[in-house]
């Protein structure tokens, strides 16, 4: 453990779970009966659970834009690849077409 001070005097962030963690350890006959309080102190100290949540957040909204991104694209890439647009200057109906063939 650090000096168990913050930057500004008093107590660190993580004291308290600390002391949850040496009251255990110093109670049990076993130190992995104390398995969860050594667990909520380095979570406190490092943040690496969440950490790798945030991480896991991030990469779904990644892959989601991505995701809609490429929904976009194939509408783009349906009109970019040569099909014909008609931009609503001749009208062409199924019965129009069945009466120039007569």
């Amino acid at each position: 453990m650090a000096s168990g001070f913050g930057f500004q005097g008093g107590r660190s962030r993580c004291f308290a779970y600390w002391q949850e963690f040496s009251k255990c350890y110093a109670q049990s006959d076993s130190p992995s009966e104390c398995r969860l309080q050594a667990d909520d102190y380095l979570e406190c100290l490092h943040h690496t659970k969440e950490i790798a949540r945030a991480k896991a957040v991030k990469a779904e909204f990644i892959k989601k834009a991505q995701h809609q991104a490429q929904e976009g694209r194939k509408v783009a890439d349906v009109l970019a690849d040569g099909v014909i647009v008609g931009v609503g200057l001749i009208q062409r109906d199924k019965g129009a077409d069945a009466g120039h063939a007569k």
